[in-house]
């Protein structure tokens, strides 16, 4: 069973990956064959994710048979724990406003969009996490108490404050009905008074990694170039802060785009 550092390192690459959770929920009510596996993910990476699975301790693979081990199943059932623990503390939830726009301002990345700022009241604070699964493209980050959403060029910033940021704007009335838009998904959220079910997101394209990096090809990440640096991106073998130029303010906007797509990965 995993616990030293390595080992819990293994079972958290393992389940950062939206394909390898959709196989452990899959295996909740027993045994699997590889070809049933085969027919939610496909057969390409079939192989792949098992084995991933198997060097964390969450699988046993039995010819051709698929199986959660002891380990997997506890690691479920503590999942599942948490969920619900989440879902009381959703109840006490309040729907929330938008106030009046306080800031129209043009984007760094682009001249021709702009950057909206306006306030959300009440401020979602601590359910703010918990609102995640509500967006297909969408990444909670602890350190900042802020859930980015991206929708198309649009990137969406919402705090735990109640600050909302929206970049790439076209103009004020855009911003109005994504501001319009953000409140009406969260109250209905909210008036249902249960934390919504994590949801499978949207598969990542290595092209679409690539499209967001500078391309300049500069090396200055030790790799050949940009493409090799988006392979690598894809494959956990790098981190974004590799990429020097993503912190130029120029590449802001690109920069956000990416946290939101690794995240996927």
């Amino acid at each position: 069973m995993p616990g030293n550092p390595n080992e819990t390192k293994l079972v958290n690459f393992a389940m950062a990956n939206s394909t390898r959770r959709k196989i452990i929920n899959f295996l909740a009510n027993g045994y699997r064959n590889t070809g049933e596996i085969e027919e939610i993910i496909g057969k390409k990476t079939l192989d792949f994710h098992l084995k991933v699975l198997q060097q964390a301790g969450l699988i046993k693979l039995e010819e051709g048979t698929v199986k959660l081990s002891e380990y997997g199943k506890m690691f479920l059932k503590n999942k599942t724990g948490q969920n619900e623990e989440k879902t009381a503390d959703f109840s006490k939830a309040k729907p929330v406003e938008i106030a009046k726009i306080r800031q129209l301002s043009p984007c760094i990345a682009d001249s021709s969009r702009l950057r909206v700022s306006a306030n959300m009241i009440p401020p979602l604070g601590g359910i703010l996490k918990l609102l995640e699964p509500l967006f297909p493209r969408s990444n909670y980050s602890d350190r900042k108490d802020s859930l980015i959403i991206q929708k198309g060029e649009i990137i969406t910033t919402i705090y735990g404050s109640g600050k909302v940021s929206i970049r790439m704007i076209k103009n004020e009335d855009e911003a109005k009905e994504v501001l319009d838009s953000l409140k009406t998904i969260i109250n209905e959220a909210i008036a249902k008074g249960v934390a919504p079910a994590p949801r499978e997101k949207v598969r990542v394209d290595l092209m679409e990694i690539y499209k967001y990096l500078p391309q300049t090809n500069c090396r200055k990440c030790s790799e050949q170039g940009c493409y090799s640096f988006a392979i690598k991106l894809m494959s956990r073998q790098v981190t974004l802060d590799r990429c020097v130029l993503l912190k130029e303010p120029e590449y802001e906007n690109n920069q956000e785009h990416l946290q939101i797509l690794t995240a996927y990965i």
